[in-house]
């Protein structure tokens, strides 16, 4: 048993302090919490004057991509599988480092011969052969032929460079996505990803449009939820979130075209929204193409409006980073951004502890608790009063084990 000791316990289900802050861990879990510890005889961990706070989530966000050393447009037809992996490496240890103990990884959209990369990633994290964030893996993204998630994303690539099969998640009619969502969960998916519309960052067609038919999304759905997982779903126009929502999917990520009707929809159906809203400041786009330089310049300016209208009418909201369209590592940037758009630190701290926990149906994180698993970071001063300070994680737990400790 050990027992970390800290200035104040946050937490976030109903943005209390406890003063001073001792949570007692044994094994991988939390066995006390309170102003007053068990005497267990075993280590204690000071933290001095931070805070501590359960360990933060991003709910999208993709390891086998970025990191150092990747040309965007070169890296899918240049890295094969056992580089891309190596690089993930890197980027699993960054963001458990930055205070993420737990993401999901939103979808492969490269050449793997149908191999899923994240599922391996995952199995070699959990094992304990490298560092890293719990991850709920999603396999291959799903998407149609020159849709979003298609290579024609990276570059204009000529027909015959990269092709992806159906395994790889391209697909094609009610039939091949329904094949496509059971190879995925064969292979260890723990929920499935599709494109529903287009993309800022796409070469092909507006980020608004719908790119997969009602019928197909549906089959989706179905497909999935009768395998006990859920669905989410790439979608920026309002129209085209608007069938997914209709379809039964139960997240959208971006949503950067939302009206107020399709959010009142939202708030009304309990569908989630991650609005990676960090990456409309933080994307560097200077070495993209000149026309997604003007879709950037159209979009993103309505997409900052977003957070501030969904809080209002109620959407239930979870944190992702989308990294890295903002670098491994730096995922608090969502944290201050959501706050900038309109969120009180409270409730960004919510979206990337409660809420994402109760995205991902997991009920044993999210909150320092007895029972719960011993994820736990440390941070200086009052993250309620500023909540920059979520980029300076000076200590980091996962399940009892410490991964990060830096105390001063």
């Amino acid at each position: 048993m050990l027992t970390l000791k800290a200035a104040r316990v946050l937490h976030v289900e109903t943005g209390e302090f406890e003063s001073p802050g001792l949570v007692t861990v044994d094994g991988d879990r939390i066995t006390h919490t309170g102003g007053a510890s068990a005497d267990t005889g075993g280590e204690v961990i000071d933290l001095g004057d931070m805070t501590l706070l359960p360990g933060l989530m991003d709910m999208e966000v993709n390891l086998l991509m970025g990191g150092r050393g990747e040309t965007l447009a070169l890296s899918p037809v240049q890295d094969d599988p056992p580089l891309r992996m190596l690089r993930a490496v890197g980027n699993a240890r960054r963001t458990l480092r930055a205070g993420f103990t737990t993401v999901r990884n939103l979808g492969l959209f490269v050449k793997t011969g149908g191999y899923l990369l994240d599922v391996a990633l995952a199995k070699a994290i959990d094992a304990g052969w490298i560092d890293g964030p719990r991850i709920v893996p999603a396999g291959h993204a799903i998407t149609p032929t020159g849709g979003h998630l298609d290579p024609t994303m990276f570059a204009a690539y000529a027909p015959g460079i990269m092709p992806l099969s159906l395994e790889e998640g391209i697909a094609n009619g009610v039939d091949e996505v329904r094949k496509a969502v059971r190879y995925q969960i064969k292979h260890g998916a723990r929920l499935i990803k599709v494109c529903a519309s287009g993309g800022v960052m796409s070469h092909t067609g507006t980020p608004g449009a719908q790119h997969y038919s009602d019928e197909e999304l549906r089959a989706i759905v179905d497909e999935a939820h009768r395998r006990g997982l859920k669905v989410a779903a790439h979608t920026h126009g309002a129209y085209a979130v608007r069938s997914a929502v209709e379809a039964g999917i139960d997240c959208i990520e971006h949503g950067f075209l939302l009206d107020d009707d399709t959010i009142a929809l939202m708030a009304e159906r309990g569908t989630f929204l991650v609005p990676t809203t960090a990456l409309i400041d933080g994307m560097n786009l200077s070495h993209a193409a000149p026309v997604l330089k003007e879709k950037a310049a159209e979009i993103f300016p309505r997409a900052k409006t977003v957070v501030a209208r969904a809080g209002k009418a109620g959407v239930r909201m979870a944190l992702g980073t989308d990294a890295p369209a903002i670098p491994h590592g730096r995922g608090a940037q969502e944290l201050i951004a959501l706050v900038e758009r309109g969120m009180t630190p409270l409730e960004a701290l919510r979206a990337a502890t409660v809420n994402a926990a109760e995205l991902i149906d997991a009920d044993d994180r999210g909150r320092v608790a007895e029972g719960l698993l011993a994820d736990l970071i440390a941070v200086p001063g009052d993250p309620l009063e500023d909540v920059s300070v979520m980029a300076d994680v000076r200590f980091v737990m996962k399940g009892g084990k410490v991964f990060r400790d830096e105390r001063r």
